[in-house]
């Protein structure tokens, strides 16, 4: 989710590694940082804030080297200060690193190079990796040997470059799980998270696979397998522009984050699942208070306010805990009933909203617990709330959220089962959650191939002058979040509500031309649905169904039907109908010429009342 840069040859490095970070700043950042080899040792220049801290930096050493390796950074580990900026030092300060991912066993690597004397500089797990690889290091190993065997004994999702000042001359990258790509030149190599930062310079590139490590001398690039052992690779020419490059060659930023969702569900989960399967989580309240909660308070704002929903429903459903879900913009003027064992969940993904931030200050005034599910590092609910859960899903630049909705529900979800597994629920079974969120990646990732029937469906919606969303139980707080994407990129009015609701009004607005769209995946109340169904296809309604792939049922009855995997937990099957709804308003907003990532009148951060 962060940037990474590196650069070798002729060029000055240094301003080569800063205007590749310029290239990736569409990605977001809270900090930078560019280390860089000159007289025989490592510099590091590194700044919190924008880039222009880092360039002002930089424009006032005016370093010359002939190697740099650079880094922007979306804080996960330690808050976004200039000591925990990239790149770090290894104890001995004889290499550099910089780091894409989270490393989950970081504390207890930590706790075991303190004792034997390690002192740390930043509280981040970046740093605790650069001693991993700098205690390998010292035993004369060449870099990419130190690296390699460094890596083994780290657990998590990384992309690491790292220079030597004992080999100036190189530059040693490797990754797993993190995206890292080679940009191939004439006596010049350069490094990257994503393609744009090369574009500039090379066409010529090079996509690292997970576990191979990289070396990069001016006249060459070698690619060593796991082992050690060279590998042939075959580059490829990127034909893409600039802009279309920053969208990972999508059209639009909504739908390449549509197709980042796998990625962010494993990116949710990283650090917070151990090898037994017990769910963890860093910082947060102590099993006593879990214990002592008798209320949970959701406080929210439109996406997140519906994944809150979701909350809602695993809170009551798994753990018989009564939890209410609030709009921010209501939570303050309605004199909330607030019990002194209650706790206030707020979610945003920017963490700077206004009425969210409006409502945080009564909780603090009722001296309520707090807890902020934020995707934004040092933002604000972030600061305020007692204890926050970053939801780890990186920026989200479309106005039109996706991710940051399937990230805060993967969130909640694993939350409700730590609390059952702290509680102690009665028969909740926390193991096969764990097990359902592990599936959940996957699970998305073939949702994503239902694509192209959804696009089949794009141009009758975009005619019609009204869509209904229904569904029942989990199915009816998705329908929400559906029509709400509809609403927002396409401009098509929309009508939701849960499917027994419809003879109570809704149904009234039925006729021919009309699409509705119901949501079917909990096998529970399916035959209620499938009759709220037929209610809408006996006076002249287009129905699109989305169900499971072991049901049949809906196609008796829907003009179209969409299959998401079967889960062991309905709430998991009804999260996954969200990304056909997703493609849906996409699909439609594009037929009909909407700006897309942009929508008229709305903003990606409300920071007003």
């Amino acid at each position: 989710m962060c940037g990474i840069a590196g650069y070798i040859g002729p060029r000055n490095a240094v301003r080569t590694v800063f205007e590749q970070l310029k290239l990736l700043e569409y990605r977001g950042y809270d900090s930078a940082g560019i280390a860089y080899l000159a007289n025989g040792e490592i510099r590091i220049l590194k700044r919190a804030g924008k880039l222009s801290a880092l360039g002002k930096a930089v424009e006032e050493e005016m370093p010359e080297a002939s190697q740099a390796i650079a880094h922007s950074r979306w804080a996960t580990h330690g808050g976004p200060t200039d000591e925990n900026a990239h790149p770090h030092y290894d104890q001995y300060q004889q290499i550099a690193i910089i780091h894409n991912g989270i490393i989950e066993n970081y504390l207890e690597l930590k706790d075991r190079l303190a004792a034997e004397g390690h002192v740390f500089r930043s509280e981040t797990d970046t740093e605790v990796a650069a001693h991993v690889i700098g205690r390998e290091y010292e035993d004369g190993l060449p870099l990419e040997e130190a690296v390699s065997r460094a890596v083994h004994k780290l657990r998590g999702a990384y992309a690491f470059v790292v220079v030597s000042k004992r080999e100036p001359g190189k530059i040693v990258a490797t990754r797993n799980a993190s995206p890292l790509i080679v940009g191939l030149g004439e006596g010049e190599q350069f490094l990257a998270s994503d393609i744009p930062a090369l574009l500039p310079f090379t066409r010529k590139v090079v996509v690292v696979k997970e576990g191979q490590v990289a070396v990069l001398t001016r006249d060459a690039v070698r690619i060593l397998d796991s082992t050690g052992r060279e590998t042939e690779f075959e580059p490829m020419e990127v034909q893409w522009d600039v802009a279309a490059a920053e969208r990972g060659g999508y059209e639009h930023f909504m739908l390449k984050e549509i197709h980042e969702q796998p990625e962010v569900i494993r990116q949710c989960l990283l650090g917070r699942i151990d090898e037994a399967g017990r769910i963890r989580f860093e910082n947060i309240f102590s099993d006593y208070v879990w214990t002592e909660i008798d209320r949970i308070n959701i406080v929210a704002c439109g996406t997140a306010y519906h994944a809150g929903l979701l909350g809602k429903h695993l809170f009551e459903s798994l753990l018989r805990l009564p939890t209410d879900v609030f709009f921010s913009s209501e939570f303050r003027y309605g004199d909330p009933v607030l019990s002194e064992k209650s706790l206030a969940i707020f979610i945003s993904q920017s963490g700077e909203t206004a009425d969210s931030l409006a409502a945080l200050k009564l909780c603090q005034q009722r001296r309520i617990r707090t807890l902020g599910v934020v995707n934004v590092m040092g933002s604000s609910i972030a600061r305020e709330c007692d204890r926050t859960i970053l939801t780890q899903a990186g920026p989200e630049i479309s106005v039109a959220s996706t991710k940051a909705y399937m990230a805060q529900s993967v969130v909640l979800a694993l939350l409700a089962f730590y609390l059952a597994q702290v509680r102690e629920a009665p028969g909740v079974r926390v193991g096969e959650g764990v097990e359902e969120l592990r599936r959940m990646a996957d699970a998305a990732k073939r949702v994503l191939e239902l694509e192209p029937q959804v696009r089949e469906l794009a141009e009758p919606v975009a005619r019609s002058p009204l869509v209904f969303f229904i569904g029942r139980a989990a199915d009816a707080h998705v329908a929400l979040e559906g029509a709400l994407k509809l609403k927002e990129v396409a401009y098509i009015p929309t009508q939701e509500s849960p499917a027994g609701e419809m003879k109570h009004g809704p149904l009234a607005l039925v006729e021919r031309g009309v699409v509705a769209i119901a949501g079917a995946t909990d096998a529970h109340v399916r035959e209620k649905t499938l009759s709220n169904m037929m209610e809408i296809k006996a006076r002249g309604g287009r129905l699109i169904a989305i169900t499971t792939e072991d049901d049949w049922s809906c196609e008796q009855v829907a003009d179209h039907v969409l299959k998401v995997p079967k889960m062991r937990f309905d709430f998991f099957s009804a999260l996954l109908s969200v990304i056909p709804m997703q493609l849906l308003a996409y699909h439609v907003a594009r037929e009909r010429g909407c700006e897309i990532d942009q929508p008229r009148n709305l903003a990606k951060s409300v920071t007003v009342e």
